[in-house]
């Protein structure tokens, strides 16, 4: 299914366009918010089409920005599809934001729970990155930002989910590396915790974690956005989580293992 919210606009009128996953709440929210501001259209993509249409009529009122509204479940291959498709024709901005990680112990999962958390996290990061590309190319300028997490540079929590992450990691290097001179910039972000409603829908206990170590949306896109503007493949927001990864790729990986399993335990999640 596919809804399209076309507001007016002024004959001839045309901004550049970002293609945002998972936009309906949290750094998704954050990025569309932050870029209609800066004067993209948008592309919109998640798979409640009634927050999506509340979302493009909010980006409207506030800033007058054009949404093309894509309803998809990016764990379904004719969805994901569709979306790079769009891609494809032409974003200036790729921000694959959509990701999930379960509550519970790998082995007890469903294997069709786990395959659709690998699809959304890393096949979607994928097929879509690998759509926008050659516009972007061909026209000398774009951005992709690929949501990561800290969890994806320190090992020890929860298992396919800090995997999936460290896939986002090394995949935006190595692309980035590839890219070198196209005008075209990538950046893994890896954001420690933040207050969004991830963990909740996840059915993780997050409430033992200190104060100190949550971050808002705000710092992460922000930050996200001044190491894109410095070149910067690698952008971990807060200051709290540069040292805590810095540390960790000083010393030992077994030890920063146990170190992490210690400060967030990583039981009952996958």
């Amino acid at each position: 299914m596919t809804d399209s919210y076309v507001p007016a606009r002024l004959p001839g009128a045309s901004r550049p366009f970002a293609l945002v996953t998972g936009p309906t709440s949290g750094i998704g929210r954050g990025y569309a918010l932050r870029l209609a501001s800066l004067g993209y259209d948008l592309v919109l993509v998640a798979r409640n089409s009634e927050l999506l249409n509340e979302l493009a009529a909010e980006l409207d009122r506030k800033y007058a920005t054009r949404s093309e509204v894509l309803v998809a479940d990016l764990a379904n291959t004719a969805d994901r599809d569709r979306v790079a498709v769009r891609a494809a024709a032409g974003v200036e901005f790729l921000v694959n934001n959509a990701g999930f990680a379960h509550s519970g112990e790998f082995w007890t999962l469903e294997p069709e729970q786990l395959q659709a958390q690998l699809d959304v996290n890393v096949t979607s990061v994928l097929q879509l990155s690998r759509a926008a590309l050659p516009a972007m190319i061909a026209a000398a300028k774009g951005s992709i930002v690929n949501v990561a997490s800290v969890a994806g540079l320190i090992p020890g929590r929860g298992s396919t989910y800090s995997a999936s992450k460290a896939y986002v990691v090394s995949f935006s290097e190595g692309l980035a590396g590839g890219l070198a001179g196209t005008g075209v910039r990538v950046q893994a972000l890896c954001p420690g915790f933040v207050r969004t409603e991830f963990h909740e829908r996840a059915g993780i206990e997050m409430s033992s974690l200190p104060k100190p170590l949550w971050l808002s949306v705000e710092q992460v896109v922000a930050g996200s956005l001044r190491d894109l503007e410095k070149n910067r493949v690698l952008s971990v927001p807060g200051m709290q989580y540069k040292v805590l990864t810095t540390v960790a790729g000083m010393i030992p990986r077994t030890l920063a293992a146990r170190v992490n399993r210690g400060l967030f335990n990583a039981r009952g999640r996958t």
